[in-house]
């Protein structure tokens, strides 16, 4: 269940568009093509993200022409950085459903990734726990 205070900032968006998950050898760096994606996303209000750690690069970003694989349920947002618990109480619905995951945080807020083909899976289990989807989110309405 959501934490057990109802805020809109804990209120949940599916994004529109498809997205893409890579991953790349730590020592390849950073690909080019990947790194003017970034520059250009600061001209957007997309969601773009580079990760590096000792063992990989792990890139997320929107997909061109709709071909990713996929879906970005955002959480609102901001959130207060000393509350806890909202990623563990955010997945348990989805790990029940069988939904795999690919979270990505932000100071603000986490964006959590789920297969496309998992997403109105995603949306069910997560209503059916108590969590709230935004009106404008691209949630099918009998979800």
């Amino acid at each position: 269940m959501p934490p057990p205070f109802n805020h809109p900032s804990l209120e949940l968006e599916l994004l529109a568009q498809t997205f893409f998950v890579k991953q790349f050898p730590v020592d390849a760096g950073v690909p080019a093509a990947i790194a003017s994606g970034l520059n250009a996303a600061q001209h957007t209000q997309g969601v773009f993200s580079i990760t590096r750690t000792g063992e990989e690069i792990s890139v997320v970003g929107e997909a061109v022409d709709d071909d990713g694989e996929w879906k970005c349920i955002k959480i609102a947002g901001p959130m207060e950085f000393g509350l806890t618990g909202v990623i563990c109480n955010f997945t348990t619905p989805l790990r029940d459903a069988s939904v795999p995951v690919f979270a990505v945080s932000t100071w603000n807020t986490d964006y959590v990734l789920v297969p496309k083909e998992k997403a109105d899976a995603a949306v069910a289990a997560l209503t059916e726990d108590g969590w709230r989807f935004r009106e404008n989110s691209e949630v099918p309405r009998d979800a």
